[in-house]
């Protein structure tokens, strides 16, 4: 945690901002992964990490905007607890490191928010992700789940501080980023024809749990890079095939990174395997090069689309004008997702807020294949902490589809397309922090050229 002054700073920010009402703030509970006392990891809620710092189940909290006081919602360990869980901290200890003074029993929130609603009082909740806190809202405040939507004015309130990361933030980001980092150069020095994906995964982990982190996603390491979250790992690696790693770790603090590596299972790549990772290539460092405060990274988006295109028009896999053919969406047959997101408590960063709030600013999003999954849009601002991972991708089910019905014939060759089918995929990810001045890359360097990869081989 941090010091309990920096979560009453955000609590004093979040009050000045919404300026009246009460915020509700639902913390995560234990959920049972296949009978209710053998539980998934524990992971609090992130906007409730953020303005309260503990990471606790069964918590709830309010912040009465109009009585100028927070409450946490909780009930402190039975004997029964201890006797499982060991001692700890009481309840009201943690919360008086956190700077809240108010501290009541769980249940007692049900009549309070019904106060609160009889006095007239706005009660503001942010978009439910869980199914207990549909229930929790349905129950305390009879709001049915279709109707959930969740506080705009809460919800632009918590974007408008998270966004940009403090420094002592930024100290944790980076500790993330490290460990990734390790992660990645461990996996690309282990891995060899003959293993099973699983066992480079195993690897990662022992580094992860090695430096007290849990993982910040479930990992994709695979040789199949042509399916975008593909989470199986019980394919057996062979000679000629290309492993696309993405992976991030988790610090104590809750704090991700986030980073994609592609490597080949020989110790060098293929010649037409390098010609492809060069163009990706070539989309990541024109990207970086392109960040700075100001650009909207819809436009840095754009920028590796038009170089993807130009790169696959030496290959013979495409033709005509790069503007057009990335206009249109004729890129998005090999390069289908966006260039990347908000990364910091959530790797996804306030993902559960609304991808038209965090990433666009309220404004709609495009509805065109690809382009509709570039989740940051907006222009990029000093303390935004963003991944960038363009990518490439020979999806046989895609080209076949699209090649039946003719779809941008004018810039895609599809008989040469054809040829690269069993290609895979290639995606290179890196995490940067936006400065007053440009961007700085956070976290170790891992091995992104060609010659770097083949040289940690």
């Amino acid at each position: 945690m941090f010091a309990k002054e920096t979560y009453m700073q955000r609590r004093a920010l979040l009050k000045k901002n919404i300026g009246s009402g009460v915020l509700l703030f639902l913390g995560n509970d234990e959920c049972g992964l296949n009978y209710e006392d053998n539980t998934f990891r524990y992971r609090q809620d992130s906007t409730f990490l953020y303005y309260f710092g503990l990471s606790c189940a069964g918590l709830s909290a309010i912040i009465d905007i109009d009585e100028d006081k927070a409450i946490i919602f909780g009930d402190e360990l039975s004997i029964d607890a201890i006797v499982w869980m060991g001692s700890q901290p009481t309840l009201r200890d943690k919360c008086e490191r956190v700077g809240v003074a108010n501290l009541m029993p769980s249940a007692e929130i049900v009549s309070y928010l019904h106060k609160c609603v009889q006095k007239g009082k706005a009660i503001h909740y942010l978009p439910p992700y869980r199914p207990e806190h549909k229930l929790k809202l349905m129950d305390w405040l009879g709001i049915p789940p279709a109707r959930q939507e969740g506080s705009v004015p809460f919800i632009r309130a918590v974007i408008a501080q998270r966004n940009y990361k403090s420094e002592e933030e930024i100290v944790e980001i980076e500790k993330a980023c490290d460990v990734t980092a390790d992660m990645h150069i461990t996996a690309m020095k282990v891995l060899r024809p003959g293993m099973y994906e699983y066992e480079v995964v195993a690897e990662m982990n022992r580094v992860a749990e090695a430096n007290n982190c849990q993982l910040s996603f479930a990992t994709i390491a695979t040789i199949n890079g042509q399916t975008l979250h593909n989470h199986y790992h019980g394919n057996l690696v062979k000679p000629g095939d290309l492993f696309l790693i993405d992976a991030g770790a988790e610090v104590e603090s809750g704090y991700a990174g986030d980073m994609s590596s592609t490597v080949p299972a020989d110790k060098k790549f293929t010649t037409r395997q390098r010609e492809v990772y060069e163009i990706q290539n070539a989309m990541h460092l024109e990207s970086v090069k392109a960040l700075r405060p100001g650009i909207p990274y819809m436009e840095v988006y754009e920028l590796s689309a038009r170089v993807m295109v130009e790169g696959m028009k030496a290959l013979g896999l495409m033709k005509g004008n790069a503007e057009d053919a990335v206009r249109e969406g004729a890129h998005a047959l090999f390069y289908p997702h966006g260039l990347g997101h908000m990364m910091g408590l959530d790797v996804h960063d306030m993902e559960n807020l609304g991808e038209i709030w965090v990433g666009y600013n309220g404004q709609p999003k495009s509805t065109q294949f690809g382009r509709k999954s570039q989740r940051l849009a907006i222009p990029l601002e000093p303390g935004f902490v963003h991944t960038v991972e363009p990518g490439i991708y020979f999806i046989p089910e895609l080209i076949d589809m699209w090649k039946a019905e003719k779809k941008f014939a004018d810039f895609i060759n599809y008989d040469v397309v054809e040829t690269y089918k069993d290609f895979g995929g290639i995606r290179n990810e890196e995490d940067y922090l936006i400065t007053e001045t440009g961007a700085r890359r956070l976290g170790k360097k891992i091995p992104l050229t060609p010659e770097e990869v083949e040289a940690l081989r």
